[in-house]
């Protein structure tokens, strides 16, 4: 029975992505189609800030796997450079791209939090019992709280990426026409200043992870 509740969860996970995929137009039309197969705003939104918390272990994750490419190649005496400047270009790519993905993330979270706020808000009017009512207020207002705890967080995380790119960004293109024993000698200032950059970037992204998990497990849990 554990097996079989575990199995339907899975699906019911993996049909909320499908739908989430699918489906377009008006949000409205959206939230309405997927209510009536029992996913509500509040799955949407669980859903979603699980999709930003993966995407800002990937955006970490490529963020210091191109650190390390630069690390290495300024580090490096032997004689073939390019090589190891392919692969520092290549892992800059990926942190862009893991960036831009992390940012559609955000940007998916705020638009369902809203939307689920404002319902929840606009409910309240609907109730006869003041007890019940004040009861949902004071739910609401806690579940806001956290969630903003939780988003403000991941945008001060989110805040660490661009330095760390723009420094990462530099160092590629000077080195594009400059591949040379001089060029790295010049770039190793900047690569220690960025080892501070990178190493505030994976604090504060851990600190947004979990945070993102106790947000998840508190609203599944209510």
């Amino acid at each position: 029975m554990t097996q079989l509740f575990g199995n339907l969860q899975i699906l019911r996970v993996g049909f909320i992505g499908i739908s989430l995929a699918m489906l377009s137009g008006c949000a409205s039309v959206q939230y309405s189609a997927l209510e009536k197969v029992g996913i509500h705003k509040r799955d949407i939104l669980v859903d979603r800030v699980e999709d930003a918390r993966d995407a800002q272990t990937e955006t970490r994750e490529q963020l210091v796997s191109a650190y390390e490419e630069l690390s290495a190649l300024v580090g490096y005496e032997g004689g073939e450079l390019e090589e190891k400047y392919e692969r520092l270009s290549k892992e800059v790519d990926r942190s862009r791209d893991a960036t831009e993905d992390l940012d559609e993330h955000l940007s998916d979270i705020d638009r369902v939090s809203e939307d689920l706020f404002d319902e929840w808000e606009s409910e309240l009017d609907l109730y006869s019992s003041a007890a019940l009512r004040a009861d949902q207020e004071k739910k609401l207002a806690q579940a806001r709280r956290q969630f903003m705890m939780m988003r403000d967080r991941m945008q001060v995380a989110r805040n660490r990426v661009d330095p760390v790119m723009a420094v990462l960004t530099d160092n590629v293109l000077f080195l594009k026409h400059s591949l040379n024993a001089q060029a790295l000698a010049a770039l190793r200032g900047q690569a220690s200043v960025l080892e501070g950059q990178v190493e505030a970037l994976i604090r504060d992204m851990q600190v947004a992870i979990d945070e993102a998990d106790a947000f998840i497990n508190r609203m599944r849990g209510s």
